[in-house]
């Protein structure tokens, strides 16, 4: 009897395998994921759920490097992922932040709020949120990173946009594939999350290329001569207000906002970049609560690496939305440190400060 009933066990397992389905459980939710999604998101064997900042170093070769960050990572090759992140101050801290490759920080009301836009290639933190609305003008930085585009609903401008197919993305409000879910215990609009396994799930159930083709950015990691500390301010207003602490030691960023430590909820510790880099743009108010920033075409910049300051200019091809983001100086290219980079969109006169500490 006792074997019968193991065979039966058996063939049930099988059957139960064969039409490719189990339950998975994340933050108190389940659902079903198909089994045939091996070949959509990465095993969790070499998926790396180590924050960017604090990433062992790994070997480079030619093929194994995150076009973004420069690090050598499993998922190098993976396509990013940008994912719209709150500004306010009530979300803070921010789950996942120290995971992405690149962060973009631009305000969404001229001279007020601003808003995150966190991109995703080397990591998979296992929450990422306070998940926040679409914005036109991020739609088109996202376009020249070659992502895919994660958001919770978005402007009128920025629906218009999306409606169009410009951009392959994630909606929360049609939520594909459970993509998302929300948190309880934070009041709407801020209680939105969800995680790299789930936006990549969803991104292959949709149809979407899974594979990077953004050619990438330059990278140097060649020993800092600076061996000073420093500290870069960024003058958004009032609670939004920036600080950079560059620690010699580390060579790294250390960032602050509104006067206390950028902290990330998943681990407890302050956000380190690599690499700072403020955009000069002009901004104007379109409509009520939205405005519009000219992040095409060319202006100034200041690039900080390595605990110098690098004075040139950014360009991206007005003609097309999805032409890389560059940034030069007299040299050519900026080549950045391997590591976090931070794009800190900031008005053409608005007050940014860098000293060396004595």
């Amino acid at each position: 009897m006792g074997s019968k009933f193991l065979k039966i066990s058996l063939i049930l397992a099988g059957v139960f395998f064969a039409v490719g389905a189990f339950f998975f459980t994340q933050s108190g939710r389940s659902f079903m994921i198909e089994s045939n999604q091996a070949s959509i998101i990465n095993n969790t064997s070499t998926a790396s759920t180590t924050p960017i900042s604090q990433a062992e170093p790994q070997e480079k070769t030619a093929n194994n490097l995150s076009p973004i960050s420069g690090l050598g990572c499993p998922n190098y090759n993976r396509r990013p992922v940008a994912v719209m992140l709150a500004g306010d101050v009530i979300v803070r801290p921010l789950s996942g932040i120290s995971f992405a490759d690149l962060v973009v920080e631009m305000p969404v009301i001229t001279d007020s709020i601003t808003r995150l836009m966190a991109v995703y290639v080397c990591s998979d933190p296992e929450e990422i949120g306070s998940i926040r609305s679409a914005r036109h003008d991020f739609i088109t930085l996202a376009q020249g990173f070659d992502a895919i585009y994660s958001h919770w609903g978005g402007s009128h401008f920025a629906l218009d946009k999306l409606n169009k197919g410009v951009i392959d993305n994630i909606d929360a409000l049609t939520n594909p594939y459970q993509a998302y879910w929300r948190k309880e215990g934070i009041l709407p609009p801020h209680n939105g999350f969800s995680s790299m396994e789930r936006l990549s799930r969803a991104a292959g159930k949709l149809g979407y290329r899974l594979e990077n083709q953004f050619e990438g950015y330059l990278h140097d990691d060649s020993a800092p001569s600076q061996t000073k500390d420093g500290v870069l301010e960024i003058g958004f207003p009032g609670p939004y207000k920036v600080k950079y602490r560059y620690n010699a030691k580390t060579n790294s960023y250390l960032r602050f906002r509104g006067g206390t430590p950028e902290i990330d909820k998943l681990i407890g510790r302050q956000v380190e970049a690599k690499n700072v880099v403020v955009m000069r743009a002009e901004s104007r108010q379109i409509e009520g609560q939205y405005n519009d920033v000219a992040v095409e075409g060319r202006g100034k910049a200041a690039i900080y690496k390595n605990g110098e300051e690098i004075v040139g200019y950014w360009e991206k091809d007005k003609s097309d939305p999805k032409s890389k983001l560059y940034f030069f100086n007299s040299d050519g290219e900026i080549k950045f440190t391997s590591g976090q980079i931070w794009i800190e969109v900031v008005e053409p006169g608005q007050e940014v400060k860098w000293e060396t500490q004595p």
